[in-house]
């Protein structure tokens, strides 16, 4: 045991006093807030407005389109009915406008509804198309109730709209975005775990390639087992990214204070509310954002965290044997993409059937059994968690996770045992495959 503690030791200290990791360690948050305040920017930034010209020979719909103009609307429609469609054409060609509709006359209201066109010399956006599309519909369908003596009026005061109250067992009353709030939660937790995995377990991969590059590792395998040599790095490595985690936690809390600052407002136990903020707050936190909090609340917490500690530590040490063995087989990371893929799929698979069947049915077939197996167990059972899960699944997944941690351990300590002493020679699947029989 103090050979392995020696072994974590010496891999925690080479990982935080490379240059790179303390780099990357304090610039990443500042990165992230930078890239974070230039996207809020560029969002902000007012789209330039499209003019819209309108050609309507029937005299009928201009003056609804014209209805839809607002001040910072994205686009501004011009009726200019009065000209001919081959000059308004020419206009878009010359970028004077960026579309045409054209509204022929015809001798039947009901033949506008394959006669509108919409002319633009680029491709217009989806919803626009479907904006003009909805208006022409809205208005023919008014015309064609008034043909036929129908009163609009009544028909909307018959429409009725129903707004369903949901409620638990107990009679309390629940919002409708209960859902998407637990899939927000466990899809985040889900998602930081397969990226820790994916830039921690590279990591450990790298670093035994380089040691078997410089040869160091034949000096240290004279001391050590592989085996032993294999759980240190990866215990090590993971201590080291636990430590870059936690720093950019707090780097991240503390530029919140400055920006907070920064524009003004007091943060703190002893920061002072100005009272008009207050005030507006107030009005703000409305009943729905007060039942956000109180169904979070209900929402088991400590099974979530728990969980999400347990398959975060599961889930790496898992993933990260495999990258340590691949760096025992190959000695570039060129050669190592070869293998790569296997690793990196089940996480694809993972995140796929957390978002496309955990969000529909959390206790389904494909749910539960996803949830059981180990390779996907610490995305897909996390996503499951918010919905409440038995008690039994989360044992045996749990299990079958940390047993498989344990088989992949030995099964990857043989490769390790043999491809850390190969150099020259890229390996393949069969070669790989016998090294598990020695």
């Amino acid at each position: 045991m103090s050979i392995i503690s020696l072994i974590i030791k010496r891999e925690f200290i080479a990982k935080v006093r490379n240059k790179s990791f303390v780099v990357m360690t304090f610039l990443s948050p500042l990165l992230f807030v930078a890239i974070t305040v230039f996207i809020g920017y560029l969002a902000s930034m007012k789209a330039d407005t499209k003019r819209i010209a309108i050609h309507d020979e029937t005299g009928l719909f201009a003056d609804d389109f014209l209805k839809e103009n607002k001040k910072e609307a994205e686009y501004h429609y011009l009726n200019l009915s009065e000209l001919s469609v081959k000059s308004l054409k020419d206009s878009i060609t010359n970028e004077n406008f960026s579309g045409l509709i054209v509204i022929p006359k015809t001798g039947n209201l009901k033949d506008l509804e394959s006669k509108v066109e919409l002319i633009s010399g680029e491709s217009l956006p989806g919803p626009f198309i479907k904006d003009v599309q909805n208006l022409v519909e809205k208005k023919l369908t008014a015309f064609n109730l008034q043909k036929a003596n129908i009163d609009t009026l009544q028909i909307k005061k018959a429409q009725s709209k129903v707004d369903v109250v949901l409620k638990n067992t107990k009679g309390e009353k629940r919002f409708k975005g209960l859902n998407w709030m637990k899939i927000v939660i466990g899809g985040g937790f889900g998602y930081l775990i397969m990226m820790f995995i994916i830039i921690y377990g590279n990591m450990v991969m790298r670093s035994v390639i380089e040691e078997k590059t410089n040869r160091i590792i034949e000096i240290i395998i004279s001391s050590v087992k592989p085996f032993q040599l294999m759980i240190g790095k990866i215990v090590g490595t993971s201590l080291a990214g636990l430590l870059q985690f936690l720093i950019w936690v707090v780097i991240g809390l503390g530029l919140m204070f400055v920006a907070s600052a920064f524009f003004g407002v007091n943060v703190g136990p002893e920061g002072r509310i100005p009272p008009e903020v207050m005030q507006s707050a107030q009005q703000e936190f409305s009943g729905t954002a007060q039942m956000y909090i109180a169904e979070l609340w209900n929402l088991p917490i400590a099974s979530i965290v728990i969980g999400f500690v347990i398959y975060f530590i599961g889930g790496y040490f898992l993933y990260s044997s495999f990258y340590a063995a691949i760096g025992a087989a190959v000695d570039n990371q060129t050669d190592s993409q070869q293998f790569l893929l296997p690793i990196i799929m089940p996480l694809i698979l993972s995140v796929y059937i957390g978002f496309f069947t955990v969000v529909n049915d959390p206790h389904g077939t494909i749910a539960v059994v996803f949830s059981m197996i180990p390779l996907t167990s610490p995305i897909v059972m996390l996503m499951r968690l918010p919905f409440g899960v038995p008690w039994w699944q989360i044992a045996i997944s749990v299990s079958l996770l940390f047993a498989t941690f344990l088989l992949v351990v030995w099964f990857a300590a043989k490769i390790y045992r043999v491809g850390i002493l190969m150099y020259g020679k890229k390996p393949t699947w069969k070669e790989l495959y016998k090294w598990l029989k020695y």
